[in-house]
């Protein structure tokens, strides 16, 4: 018989494992303020007896470190059932550690692979475990390098647009913080000809530009059909999204830095956004980013889940207000390559859950992944 959430011999957390890979790019990639060349998946195993569940998060390598040193001990010996009440302790353990950034990550990834756990001890797609609001997720392809050339960055906009029919596909703009500005405007002009005038335009700053700035080159927006205007300042300046969100009709958004459930809070209070951001490997796991879609959707506000799509495509599936997840060039070429059971974003959703596997559906495939292993 399937165990029940409160029974008395209710499964123990009994182990905590840890690996990293770092894997090259495909080409040079970088926003407005920063580039990059490698991307490191820090990869967290809890396990119950004979049964285990997977998260991950990306960051340093020393996000590993925070989980063995920090977090193991803190989960080791608890109920499986009680992922909240697992989140809290670890919350609480950090404290004099610092819970923002590398530490938050670490949490977040253990967070991940608490709730794959009951799910499988549950054998149920983790969909179906939180209750499924949608039974497809809207996606969006995400990538538009600055350093990529316009063949680069057309092919890949018509990869989405055309061959996998996805309606709605972002690239990065605010080069060189900023200073860059006509090059933007000429890619954002670039991108509107190769996917033509069904599919939706978004852009990301990434935090590049000064406020004034940010006001002039939305100016543009509405010949090109631009409606996603992400992070035109920095999300710590929640005052100066405001104002560009009163001067543009793109919806202005934010909150992927987000690292605690307060910092949504002062997002959603400042009117800073159209549409809350919040990525579950950084902000605390799926338990504090369903928490964070509850805030935005109690501000009329819809949520969109930020990169490592694998990661939130069954908890969006539970969250009525949401906008979309990133489908994001990076992660997505790591996930497809790292794991079996990953999602078909042909036609611009994923069905989580159905394929019915249990919790979220992916399995390492730990020979391709070895490749890459740092530790």
């Amino acid at each position: 018989m399937t165990p029940r959430p409160g029974d008395a011999d209710a499964p123990l957390i009994d182990r905590v494992e840890t690996a990293v890979y770092t894997v090259p790019t495909d080409a040079p990639e970088g926003d407005g303020t920063l580039t990059w060349d490698e991307t490191t998946l820090v990869l967290v195993r809890v396990g119950a007896g004979p049964a285990s569940g997977l998260g991950y998060t990306y960051g340093a390598p020393a996000t590993a470190a925070a989980v063995g040193q920090l977090l193991a001990g803190v989960v080791t010996g608890r109920s499986a059932w009680d992922v909240p009440a697992a989140n809290e302790a670890m919350s609480r353990a950090v404290r004099n550690a610092g819970r923002p950034g590398l530490v938050a990550q670490a949490l977040s990834a253990v967070d991940i692979a608490l709730w794959d756990l009951k799910a499988r001890l549950l054998d149920l797609p983790l969909a179906r475990l939180l209750g499924a609001s949608l039974q497809e997720v809207p996606v969006y392809g995400s990538g538009g390098f600055t350093p990529y050339d316009d063949s680069r960055q057309d092919r890949q906009l018509r990869g989405w647009a055309e061959t996998q029919g996805i309606p709605r596909v972002k690239i990065k703009i605010g080069e060189s913080w900023g200073r860059e500005e006509q090059r933007d405007l000429d890619r954002i002009a670039k991108a509107r000809r190769s996917i033509g005038d069904s599919t939706e335009l978004y852009v990301d700053a990434n935090g590049a530009y000064t406020r004034k700035q940010a006001v002039r080159v939305a100016q543009c927006f509405e010949e090109h059909g631009v409606t996603w205007y992400e992070e035109p300042v920095s999300s710590d300046d929640p005052a100066g999204l405001a104002g560009i969100k009163a001067a543009t009709t793109a919806d202005v958004t934010a909150g992927e830095y987000g690292y605690a459930l307060p910092y949504f809070w002062q997002l959603v209070t400042a009117g800073a956004v159209d549409c809350l951001q919040a990525d579950a490997t950084r902000c605390g796991g799926i338990t504090v980013w369903l928490r964070a879609a509850a805030l935005a959707e109690a501000a009329g506000l819809g949520l969109s889940g930020h990169c490592a799509p694998h990661v939130h495509a069954h908890a969006a599936a539970a969250v009525p207000n949401l906008r979309h997840l990133e489908w994001f060039h990076d992660h997505v070429r790591i996930e497809d390559m790292f794991f079996d059971g990953v999602l078909d974003p042909a036609g611009g959703t994923v069905r989580p859950g159905a394929s019915g596997a249990p919790g979220h559906g992916l399995e390492l495939r730990a020979g391709e992944a070895e490749r890459y292993r740092v530790r």
